[in-house]
């Protein structure tokens, strides 16, 4: 007799908890699953990543699903496909949260029921935006075809989801159960817990030292504006409120780089660069007085580069590849564009090269958090690698004051195990509710608050 096992990258205390649990599986200790519904969904699901209810067998042929279910081993990413009929057995209210709650592992669950398809991410695996997107164009393409759909939506999340898919290929023999159960219990779950901590501690030290050698630019680039700056507070032309303009803004260099000394975290550069965006305020606010001219609305940076100082201007631009959008820009950028040129853009070093801030990694969310406010960062980067993560229902940023930053607590990573721990915002959307992806054809991809917008 063969015990199968669940290959898994996992290395944190969710790992622990998915061995248990099949071992204790094996033994015969836990509850027998009911043999309808989603239990029989779950238990495929788990198994070869596809299911089809027998109901749906004449619209998606066995053939066709272990075709998909091979294609599915081969990608070895934990995407997950049922293909369910539209009947009371699958309501829609709460479906995407009870079939994730059931397999529990960290995945892509797509699911087409009746005439519909529609899919969700657990954000660790894959954003909500890119999974809706990919969903979207699948259906799109492939209206009726159930094949031709999913194995189109397969392809695509497979080359952006991140994780391991469960493997099925390792068996052991009984006498080694008690010996695993024992080693889990005991020095095992401390060395896996530590080792979890460890690799948390590392990615945000790592991300720390990419960020400080952008910050450090940035500091010395406003300390370079102070240095040019021709203001003398003692001067008989100088009044109070040009010197309290000056006095704000050798404060705000001041306090940028006292809190960048002392960051500890990815999270702590955003008070530094929040320094800044006032520091380059206070500048254009004192040259407005010293030039006799109006005094600059309050408007957040330059989106293309936060050192031009604040934004003059909201202007209609496009990433390659990308949607429209309006973002705000200094006065030269602004000009820029009215002639047809491109912006001067910032960019920083990544390991394919100098790139634009917002193609760089979800690190620089903090960093650009403290620019632009964590609220308006996921609209002026739709379409970008950065907002992309920020739009994520599950992704939290340094937009929020109040314990916002990255996620270096212990949790299931993509394709490890975590039961029903998991963020309900990211599957929190009854199937066939809106869900926020405008895939055009037909009306948002399950628009409305009744199933069934597309298809009959």
């Amino acid at each position: 007799m063969r015990t199968v096992l669940r290959r898994s990258r996992a290395t944190g205390p969710a790992a622990v908890l998915a061995a248990l649990l099949g071992l204790l599986m094996v033994l015969g200790l836990s509850a027998p699953a009911s043999a309808s519904g989603l239990n029989d969904a779950a238990d495929s699901l788990k198994k070869v990543q596809v299911y089809v209810d027998p109901a749906m067998n004449d619209r998606f042929s066995k053939d066709q699903a272990d075709k998909l279910a091979e294609k599915l081993k081969d990608a070895d990413k934990p995407i997950f496909i049922a293909v369910l009929p539209a009947s009371d057995a699958y309501p829609t209210k709460n479906l995407f949260g009870d079939l994730r709650t059931k397999v529990g592992i960290v995945g892509v669950y797509g699911i087409w029921r009746g005439d519909q398809f529609q899919a969700n991410s657990d954000a660790k695996a894959l954003s909500r935006a890119a999974t809706d997107r990919i969903a979207g164009a699948a259906f799109r393409s492939n209206p009726k075809d159930i094949n031709a759909t999913l194995t189109e939506f397969v392809d695509g999340a497979a080359k952006q989801t991140e994780g391991d898919g469960p493997q099925h290929s390792t068996s052991i023999a009984w006498i080694l159960v008690p010996v695993l159960l024992v080693a889990l219990l005991g020095a095992g779950v401390f060395l896996l817990f530590r080792r979890a901590r460890k690799r948390k501690e590392e990615q945000a030290r790592a991300e720390l030292a990419q960020l400080r050698t952008v910050v450090d630019e940035d500091i010395t680039a406003f300390g370079e504006e102070l240095d040019r700056l021709d203001f003398d507070p003692g001067a008989p032309g100088a009044d109070d409120a040009q010197r309290a303009d000056y006095t704000g803004a050798l404060d705000s260099y001041d306090l940028a780089k006292r809190t960048m000394d002392e960051a500890k975290k990815p999270e702590d550069v955003r008070p530094v660069t929040e320094a800044l965006e006032q520091g380059r305020f206070a500048l254009a606010t004192l040259a407005a007085r010293r030039e006799g001219r109006p005094l600059p609305e309050r408007r957040v940076p330059c989106f293309f580069d936060p050192r031009h100082g604040p934004s003059t201007a909201d202007v209609q631009w496009a990433p390659p590849g990308g949607a429209p959008r309006s973002v705000p820009a200094c006065a030269d950028d602004a000009a820029r564009l009215s002639a047809g040129q491109d912006p001067a853009i910032r960019t920083v070093e990544t390991e394919h090269g100098h790139q634009p801030y917002w193609n760089a990694g979800p690190a620089y969310s903090p960093w650009a958090g403290g620019y632009f406010g964590g609220g308006l960062l996921p609209g002026l980067l739709v379409g970008t690698m950065l907002g992309s993560m920020l739009s994520t229902p599950g992704y939290a940023y340094a937009g929020d004051h109040d314990g916002g930053g990255y996620d270096y607590n212990d949790g299931a990573d993509a394709g490890e195990y975590s039961g029903s721990d998991f963020n309900s915002a990211d599957f929190g959307n009854d199937f066939g509710s809106d869900s926020g992806g405008d895939f055009g054809g037909g009306g948002d991809f399950g628009g409305g608050s009744d199933f069934g917008s597309f298809g009959d």
